[in-house]
Parts: C-alpha cells; structure tokens; sequence
C-alpha cells in the first residue's frame, strides 16, 4: 500500500515543481480532487504570469525536493502527511538568471478510491500569515524609546555571531548583515531562541551582525534587546521578535537602533528592511532584509517562517499576500 499512495504523491510533487515555472492552463487528469486547492492554483498562476510580466523577468524552471516532516497517520483508506518542499527557482530577467530558494509546507490526505490514491485534501500552512508571537503577547505593540538606560550592556554572548563578537562602532555594516542573512536563511544559529513565527528574530539577528547596537531597557515593552531565556522567563523585547512592534519601533526613531521610512522599494539599500501587513489593517505581521538586488536594481530578500533566499520584494508569489497587503519600507541608518 505505501508504494502505491508514495507514486500519488510523487506525481503530485512534480506538478507543484511545473506548477511554478509553467501557467499554462493543464488539462488531462489530475491527482488532486481537492476543489478549493484547484481553484487556489488557478488564481495563482494566472497572477504569477501577471507578476513575471510585470517585473520584465520570464521563469526558466524549478527545482523541487521533497520531505515528510513527520512519520505518515496511516490507515487502509487514507494517509495524512506533512511535507516541507524546497524549492530553487530560476528566472531570467535582462539576459541575467537569477535563483530564488524558498521552503515551503503542506498538510496532505490521500484516500483510495477503488483501486486508485488521490490526494483528496491540500492544505498550504502559511505561518507568516498567523504570528502566534502577536496573540501570545497583547501588549507588544506599546513601544517606547527608553534610551534613558541605554548605559546598561547587551546582555548578549560575545561569541554569539562568531569570531567577531559583539558589533561596536558606529557603523552599520550592510554587508555582513546581508552575510549573516544568507548563512542562515535555511537554519537557526543555536545560540538564539528559535520560534515557530521566526522571522523578526532572524531580522534582528542579522541587524545586530551588521553592528546595529542594542538598547537593553529590561522592559518588554520597549527598546530592542536580547538576553534569551532567564530562568524560565523570556528575556528578550517584543520589537526584537515581533514584526508589529520592530515596525513601531523603527518608525519612532531614538537612541541605538534607528531607521528612516521610505516611499519605494528602489530606495532600499543591502541589510535595509521590510515589513508587510498582508490585510491593510495596520497590524504588520512579517518582515525581510535586503540581501541582493535584481537586474533592475530592485530589491530581493531574505525571510524566516517560511525560509526564503532573494526572494523578491513584493511577496506577490506568496500563499500570504493578499491585494490589500501594505509594505513599509526602513532603510537602516548608516551610523548609529
């Protein structure tokens, strides 16, 4: 029986792999009974078409590969599974290829159906959309400049970035931000928290890399700090883990940690960030850095929670981007 439901679902990953590169519309059976996922697909890929076009950027293929999270809930009729699937995305744009990685997960049911496994059931998790971080602490979004205690230190491991220690000077160092970005785009560096809606963590990770200072207030509240777990309580500020408060944070301006909002994305520079509310309504729930540009000098990034790798800036191929997605766009002070 396993074989049977693993040829289902091998056919259905090579789909998901065309599915990214070719919007053609496919005729011929299909694998997938799943009517809301079909028409979700079909919405997709007429606007991934619209969106390559508009970029002036035409896709040349994916490379897909596939991975069960977990051990398959199997029973004679039916097999749930939850895949991770990493994807390389190659695209051409002004006679330069370019690569996207991204990591993305689903949640299968596969049934038989006489003699025949069908994938009956597919469900996108998109985590970026749900920041568990933004429920579990109601009170995040009050944000404060307190740099009246900005003489206390960083709390911070010198050894946590590697050999260079703990970021000093008043420079902020786009490039080694954007370094950091990329070496751990797919992975956690072990001496940090890692969180099930990471992305503002990985952030301010990469922010401090590239030298941005820490104001430590020992308030949640406020500030932009890290010290981990102290005991068993969580020491860290909301801003250094949250996209609604970095966002009100970096919007406020004050001591340390200090950006300035932009009207576009051609105006961001490398290690310069953005924050996306995927609803309109004022509640920013992700956040990117700058780790590359593209032929036509528009911003790629980089992203934890669904792990990405100079991914293009708007989002628009993402599960979560909806038409009333808002961005706000910080570029990062030069000096501190």
């Amino acid at each position: 029986m396993a074989e049977e439901w693993k040829n289902v679902l091998s056919t259905y990953i090579l789909q998901q792999n065309q599915d990214e590169v070719d919007y053609r519309p496919r005729g011929g059976p299909t694998v997938v009974t799943d009517l809301d996922y079909l028409m979700r697909r079909g919405e997709r890929k007429a606007r991934m078409a619209r969106w390559y076009e508009e970029r002036g950027a035409s896709p040349l293929r994916s490379e897909t590969k596939a991975k069960l999270m977990s051990e398959p809930v199997e029973s004679r009729d039916e097999v749930e599974v939850e895949l991770q699937l990493r994807r390389k995305i190659f695209y051409d744009k002004a006679g330069i290829k370019h690569r996207e990685d991204r990591i993305d997960r689903q949640h299968l049911i596969m049934v038989k159906n006489g003699g025949d496994w069908l994938i009956e059931s597919v469900r996108q998790i998109v985590p970026e959309r749900n920041p568990v971080l933004a429920q579990a602490y109601p009170d995040m979004g009050r944000v404060e400049d307190a740099g009246r205690k900005a003489g206390h230190g960083p709390y911070l491991n010198r050894d946590v970035l590697g050999g260079g220690g703990v970021p000093r000077g008043p420079l902020y160092r786009r490039e080694d931000a954007a370094a950091y970005a990329d070496e751990w785009w797919d992975g956690f560096n072990p001496e940090f928290e890692a969180f099930e809606v990471d992305c503002t963590n990985y952030i301010s990770q990469c922010l401090f890399a590239g030298g941005a200072p820490i104001n430590y207030t020992g308030k949640r509240e406020s500030g932009w700090w890290y010290k981990g777990y102290v005991g068993s309580r969580e020491a860290w500020s909301y801003s250094w883990a949250v996209a609604n408060s970095l966002e009100r944070y970096l919007s406020r301006g004050g001591s340390g940690l200090r950006a300035v909002s932009v009207e576009r994305a051609e105006q961001l520079e490398l290690g310069d960030v953005i924050i996306y509310d995927w609803d309109g309504n004022g509640a920013y729930q992700h956040s990117t850095i700058v780790t590359a540009f593209d032929a036509g000098g528009m911003p790629l990034v980089n992203a934890h929670t669904t792990s990405s790798r100079h991914r293009y800036w708007d989002y628009k191929d993402s599960y979560a981007w909806t038409e009333n997605t808002v961005y706000r766009f910080f570029h990062i002070a030069d000096r501190f």
